[in-house]
């Protein structure tokens, strides 16, 4: 009798282990799955700040015990100059651009103004915000959970509760736990944020541009960029200086046939190898000399009215791509897409200045971002022995078209225009190509047909100069 009673002793432990264990586990599932929606559907906070709109919300959680936050910025997720302790971290989307005099102040914060004294007070105020509704949605989902299984196994009254009451419990004491060291901290370094470049800022922070120069009064279209702009390959300006030939500018270039169509006086600034950090924005050496800033340049012509862009396909180092793809059997590797997006994510950040800065110009000009066209096609062709090969290929025009959303973007968000060039049908290998070809002095550059191209695009983005 004492050996049965206590195996019935023994069971009926057991069983209460049992069910004691299974109901933990109910809290902790339905506290995590809780948790997982709060973060998923509370809703981001909006701020505003001189006039610019940003949503505050949180990342999405991670192993590590501390990282960078997360901004959104022209599609592109970029990580935070700040680390945050805990798994979860503020994420910031740049969501509404205003043109407006503290616009710049806003993005570089050079001087004192209103936007660098409260963007970090109002950042801090968007993350307890985002916090505390992420809280209050935790446990409701928690709650709700925890309600749906009582319900299925029939669980009495009383019984549902005390469930309900202890699901909240541990809900609230696991969100608090995981996300408070973020939660807490976090406000106090998002206040010591000045301006958007302070938080995702480039590698350098260029100076302000000054005007480099005499006024060039009669001047009414500017061209800024890179080689596709300058003219690489294409006949050479009849008695060009030594910085026009350097930086290979042609009488061919799209620029020229705007001058020529419309008898508008276009100035073209645009030099091979250009960048938004080395060549638009900051000095650039190039061919032995130290060329100054685009911009500076552009600045001189005080009745602008539009100024033409293209930019980026040095700043990515778009020339060595192509030169991987054709030696390697496969370049969407995980190191070269790695390498990719780092140099998108940096661009981007670039971008954003450059944008700002055009943005304040003092004529407030209509501004043109060129995307890029696509010079390859969608078959290898005559590329096959250069070693394209059609996966490489299509890798190639995927991250091509990457970088013209990022363009596209950012342009859009500044309510500038930004048209691409239609090269369907006229691509490389083609019976009439408007790309220079392989043995060509500028390959993958637009030839003069290609040029034409570009400045018809332009042409019907353009509102006539004053």
């Amino acid at each position: 009798m004492g050996t049965n009673g206590g195996m019935l002793l023994t069971g009926r432990w057991a069983r209460l282990a049992r069910r004691w264990l299974m109901g933990l586990l109910l809290l902790v599932v339905s506290a995590g799955a809780g948790i997982a929606v709060a973060l998923l559907v509370t809703p981001m906070q909006t701020v505003t700040v001189a006039g610019q709109v940003i949503q505050v919300g949180a990342s999405a959680p991670s192993l590590g015990v501390s990282g960078p936050g997360q901004v959104d910025l022209f599609g592109q997720s970029l990580p935070t100059n700040l680390n945050f302790a805990g798994p979860v971290r503020p994420r910031l989307q740049l969501s509404q651009i205003t043109i407006n005099s503290q616009l710049t102040t806003f993005v570089q914060g050079d001087h004192p103004a209103e936007a660098e004294r409260i963007l970090g007070s109002r950042l801090a105020d968007g993350w307890k915000r985002y916090f505390a509704w992420e809280t209050v949605i935790a446990g409701g989902g928690a709650l709700l959970v925890v309600g749906a299984v009582a319900g299925w196994r029939r669980i009495p009254h009383r019984t549902t509760i005390q469930l309900l009451v202890a699901g909240l419990v541990v809900a609230e004491a696991i969100n608090l736990g995981a996300i408070m060291i973020t939660a807490y901290t976090a406000p106090g370094l998002l206040r010591q944020v000045h301006s958007l470049n302070e938080l995702v800022g480039s590698q350098t922070h260029l100076p302000r541009i000054k005007p480099n120069g005499p006024p060039l009064p009669g001047v009414q279209v500017v061209v800024i960029g890179d080689s596709t702009a300058a003219g690489a390959g294409l006949a050479p300006l009849p008695d060009s200086s030594g910085t026009a030939r350097a930086c290979g500018r042609s009488s061919d270039s799209y620029a020229d046939d705007l001058s020529v169509a419309n008898g508008w006086r276009v100035l073209n600034l645009a030099c091979d190898g250009a960048t938004i950090g080395h060549g638009l924005l900051g000095p650039q050496a190039h061919d032995g000399q130290v060329l100054p800033p685009q911009f500076a340049a552009a600045e001189r012509a005080v009745h602008l009215s539009a100024i033409i862009v293209s930019v980026g396909a040095d700043d990515l180092n778009w020339a060595a791509e192509v030169r991987y793809c054709s030696v390697t059997p496969r370049c969407n590797d995980r190191a070269t897409t790695a390498y990719f997006q780092q140099q998108l994510a940096s661009f981007s950040k670039d971008y954003l200045d450059l944008l700002s800065r055009l943005a304040a110009l003092p004529t407030h000009p209509q501004v043109i971002i060129n995307q890029y066209y696509n010079p390859f096609g969608p078959e290898p062709g005559c590329l096959s022995r250069a070693g394209l090969s059609t996966d490489n290929l299509q890798t190639l025009t995927s991250r091509l078209a990457t970088l013209n959303t990022v363009l596209a973007d950012g342009a859009a968000q500044f309510e500038f225009s930004s048209p691409q060039p239609d090269f369907t049908g006229h691509q490389l290998c083609t019976p009439q190509p408007y790309v220079q070809g392989l043995d060509g002095a500028a390959p993958f550059h637009p030839t003069v047909l290609g040029q034409l191209a570009i400045a018809l695009a332009d042409q019907a983005a353009l509102r006539p100069p004053a």
